[in-house]
């Protein structure tokens, strides 16, 4: 009797930037159980950077963000995913629109949350559904691999480089003032109440170069935020720098060579925890204990949680962040500088 063929798996988690990064672990922990196997992933296209060219990625397939919206792209993306014969689907996004794509795919085997974690039509269209114990989302993504025998792992990202963005980078910093070490701050956050304000930004910046002879690169997206880190700029007094437009992997570059990482909770913080740069994140209506920069030694601020429903959480008020100090965020600063120097 022939052997059975490596199997055939698809991760179905589309967006936003930071969930994707989180979802990686779940890549390689297949990778590592199933090495044989032909892994695949369906994302959308902000993302999609990322993750292309990831070494346990066989192939990486782009949606375009308004598929389920015009059904020729549905239909488009349906023929692609049959064409490839999936025994398995992997839905960490537990939406319609990931398990949708699940469905479309023909698997058979299809993996999702149960619970108020499947959420939408996923608790349908998902046909294996996981109920989750943990609190991360890495850890609970982690979980709807047991029905497939992996129940133990070592979560690890192991994101690629990109040559070209490395060399812009290395480039940029050589040309200015933060060829050595440098902190990055992130004032742009994809919620309103996520927001923590730029002139306390522009304090942290100031004290770390006072304090620690250590320079700031203020990261920013849109002229909104630009205007804001220039403000910030302003007020450090000489300690800071706006970073100049980056794609996402230059973004990645630039982390990548950072000493420090200082934002809320966003895309950035959680490529940058993935990367492993030491972080001090902000949260408010958000909490550490499901979406914290993941890993060892990264230090999670929470003085108050803006409690309430996703869409309540995302469209309040800042409040929540307001209650982290500059001081808050100055002392974690140098917590983890002290413990970096010890190390």
């Amino acid at each position: 009797m022939p052997d059975r063929r490596p199997l055939r798996i698809l991760i179905t988690r589309l967006s936003a930037i930071g969930d994707c990064i989180l979802t990686v672990p779940v890549l390689n922990a297949l990778r590592d159980h199933f090495p044989n196997a032909f892994l695949s992933w369906v994302v959308e296209s902000t993302t999609a950077p990322l993750l292309e060219g990831h070494a346990a990625l066989d192939q990486l397939i782009v949606a375009q963000r308004d598929w389920l919206k015009r059904p020729a792209e549905t239909w488009s993306l349906r023929k692609r995913l049959r064409a490839l014969d999936f025994d398995v689907t992997i839905d960490p996004q537990s939406l319609t629109k990931s398990s949708m794509l699940a469905w479309l795919s023909g698997a058979p085997q299809r993996i999702g949350f149960a619970g108020e974690d499947g959420r939408e039509m996923s608790r349908w269209l998902n046909n294996e559904r996981v109920a989750r114990t943990q609190p991360h989302m890495v850890d609970r993504s982690l979980e709807l691999l047991q029905p497939l025998g992996i129940k133990r792992t070592s979560p690890r990202f192991d994101l690629p480089r990109y040559a070209d963005a490395e060399q812009k980078m290395s480039a940029y910093l050589q040309s200015g003032s933060l060829h050595q070490e440098f902190a990055i701050l992130n004032m742009g956050a994809g919620w309103p109440s996520k927001l923590w304000p730029g002139e306390r930004y522009g304090e942290v910046a100031h004290f770390l170069g006072k304090s620690y002879s250590l320079p700031s690169l203020i990261i920013w997206a849109g002229e909104e935020e630009r205007a804001r880190a220039e403000l910030c700029a302003d007020r450090a007094a000489g300690h800071a720098v706006v970073a100049p437009t980056t794609s996402l992997t230059e973004l990645a570059s630039l982390i990548r060579r950072s000493t420090l990482f200082v934002g809320s909770d966003t895309g950035p913080l959680h490529l940058a925890a993935g990367l492993a740069t030491p972080c001090v994140g902000m949260y408010g209506p958000t909490l550490p204990e499901i979406c914290g920069p993941y890993g060892e030694g990264h230090i999670a601020l929470q003085q108050v949680y803006h409690s309430g429903g996703h869409r309540q959480r995302r469209a309040a008020e800042n409040e929540a962040m307001r209650a982290i100090s500059a001081k808050d965020v100055c002392d974690a600063c140098s917590t983890m500088l002290r413990r970096e120097a010890a190390a």
